[in-house]
C-alpha cells in the first residue's frame, strides 16, 4: 500500500484496515467487529495498538473500534497482525445490531443472525457500491442493552405483538427522531430493509433517509414496503419528549453493568472514559476478564466493552478490577454524559484540548445533570465525535470555547468564554433555571 493510497481518502469515509484515514497524530483506522473477540485476540491487538501506533484505542458511539497514531509504514503491519488474528468484522453497508445479540436472555429476537442474513444479502446485490460510506441499518432485537441512542438511516426495532415479534420500522434518525413506516412481520423485516437500502440508492452516493425525508417526505419510503406493512404507527418526533432541564434531553439506553445472558452467565458492560483508553489499560483489562472466567469482549455502542462470559460469584471482582483500571462500571457516573473528541494536540483542527478538559467539565456538571443529558466538547465546528444535537456543545475557536445550547457543533453559540473558564461557565449555564437558558 502506498503513501498515497493510505492519504487520499476522503473525509467523512469510513476508515477501515485497508484504508487508514489521516489525523492530526497520524493514521486512524476502524474496524466493527461482529459479535465477540476473544480474550487473546483483544489482547494481541493491544499489543499490535502499541507496537504500531501510539497506543491509544478509542469505542466509537456506534460500537466502532479505532486505533490511532499508525503511520505509512506501520498501518499496513498493524492491519496483517490484526488480519492474522481471525477477529470478524463487518464490510459493506455498516448493519448495527444489540451488543449482546444472540446472548442475551430479554431480547425478543436473536438481532445478530438476522444482521448477517441482512449483509449476506446485500453483498449479492450492487447496493453498497451505490451508496455512501455513512449509511447505515440498525437491527435492534429488542434486547438490552439497546440502540435507541444510535442514529441509522433505516431502523428495524423488534416488539411483541399479537403474540410474536414484529418490527417497527422507520428511517432517519436515532429511536425518537427517526420516522416510522410501521410495522412488519419478522419473515418479512429483511425484504423491508433491502427495499429501503434501495430508496436511497436510487438518490445517489450522497443521499441519506433524513434528506430525502427533507426533500420528497414519507411517501418515497412507505411506497417501497407499502405491501409488507402490517399497521401504520403515528410517526413518533423529538418534540414528544418535553426539555424540562438545561441539561436534559438526550435519554438512551445504558451499556453499563451486569445483564443476564441465557446460559445462566453474566455479562458486564464498562464504558471507556470519553471513548478512549490506552491499550495498556486494556489489556489489564482483559487480565481482570480472563481471571473471573469471561470468554470474550464485544465493543459497545455508547463507547463501551461487554465482558462475555463472567460467574455471578466472580462478576463482582471484575467490576472492582475494572474500576481500579479507571474505566466505567456505573451508569450514573457522569464521565459518560460528557462526549470529547480527540482534541488538541493529538487533532491539527482542534483549537482546544477537548479530552484534557473533559475530566473537570464532567465533574463540574456533574450536580445538575439527570444523568441522561449529553456535554459535547469539540476541539473544532466540524464535531467528529457527536453530530446530533446535545443538552450543551462547547466548541474550539481561535477566540475561546463557544457554548451551543440544545444544538450541534455547526448552530450559532449563545457565549463564548475563554478556556480557562470553560468549567466554572458549564457549571453557571447548567444551575441556571431553565427559562434563562443562553446566558452564563
Amino acid at each position: 500500500m502506498t503513501a498515497r493510497a493510505l492519504f487520499s481518502q476522503r473525509r467523512g469515509a469510513c476508515p477501515g484496515l485497508s484504508a487508514p484515514m489521516p489525523t492530526g497524530d497520524g493514521l486512524l483506522v476502524r474496524l466493527l467487529p461482529i459479535g465477540g473477540i476473544s480474550l487473546p485476540a483483544f489482547a494481541a491487538m493491544c499489543r499490535a495498538a502499541r507496537k504500531h501506533g501510539n497506543g491509544v484505542i478509542e469505542i466509537t458511539s456506534r460500537g466502532s473500534i479505532q486505533v490511532r497514531g499508525l503511520s505509512v509504514d506501520s498501518a499496513p503491519r498493524f492491519a496483517a497482525e490484526i488480519g492474522a488474528l481471525g477477529i470478524a468484522a463487518a464490510d459493506g453497508v455498516p448493519v448495527l445490531c444489540n451488543a449482546l445479540a444472540g446472548l442475551e436472555a430479554g431480547e425478543c429476537i436473536d438481532a445478530g443472525a438476522l444482521a448477517a442474513d441482512l449483509r449476506r444479502a446485500l453483498a449479492h446485490t450492487s447496493l453498497p457500491a451505490r451508496l455512501g460510506a455513512k449509511v447505515s441499518v440498525i437491527i435492534d432485537g429488542g434486547g438490552a442493552p439497546g440502540l435507541d441512542a444510535v442514529a441509522a438511516d433505516i431502523r428495524l426495532r423488534a416488539e411483541a405483538m399479537n403474540g410474536g415479534t414484529a418490527f417497527r420500522l422507520s428511517v432517519g434518525g436515532d429511536d425518537v427522531s427517526a420516522t416510522t413506516l410501521g410495522m412488519v412481520a419478522a419473515e418479512h423485516g429483511i425484504a423491508a430493509a433491502i427495499r429501503l437500502v434501495d430508496v436511497l440508492a436510487k438518490h445517489g452516493r450522497d443521499a441519506r433517509a433524513r434528506g430525502v425525508l427533507v426533500t420528497e417526505g414519507i411517501a418515497v419510503f412507505r411506497a417501497a414496503v407499502a405491501d409488507l406493512l402490517m399497521l401504520f404507527a403515528r410517526p413518533r418526533e423529538s418534540a414528544d419528549l418535553p426539555l424540562d432541564s438545561r441539561l436534559r434531553g438526550n435519554e438512551r439506553s445504558e451499556p453499563i453493568g451486569i445483564h443476564p445472558l441465557h446460559d445462566g452467565s453474566l455479562a458486564c458492560g464498562v464504558g471507556l472514559a470519553f471513548g478512549h483508553a490506552d491499550a495498556a489499560s486494556l489489556e489489564e483489562l482483559v487480565d481482570a476478564a480472563g481471571a473471573a472466567g469471561a470468554t470474550e469482549l464485544r465493543a459497545a455502542p455508547g463507547r463501551a466493552l461487554m465482558t462475555i462470559g463472567l460467574a455471578p460469584e466472580t462478576a463482582e471482582a471484575f467490576v472492582a478490577a475494572a474500576e481500579k483500571l479507571g474505566f466505567i462500571v456505573r451508569a450514573g457516573d457522569q464521565r459518560r454524559n460528557v462526549v470529547a473528541c480527540a482534541g488538541a494536540p493529538i487533532c491539527a483542527s482542534a483549537h482546544i484540548a477537548a479530552r484534557a478538559l473533559a475530566s473537570d467539565v464532567a465533574a463540574r456538571a456533574a450536580p445538575y445533570g439527570d444523568g441522561t443529558s449529553i456535554i459535547h466538547i469539540s476541539g473544532c465546528a466540524k464535531g467528529c465525535a457527536h453530530a446530533a444535537p446535545a443538552a450543551l456543545t462547547v466548541v474550539g475557536t481561535t477566540g475561546g470555547c463557544a457554548l451551543i445550547a440544545h444544538g450541534s457543533a455547526s448552530d450559532a453559540p449563545f457565549a463564548v468564554v475563554p478556556v480557562n473558564d470553560l468549567p466554572a461557565a458549564i457549571a453557571r449555564y447548567a444551575r441556571k433555571p431553565q427559562h434563562e437558558a443562553g446566558h452564563v
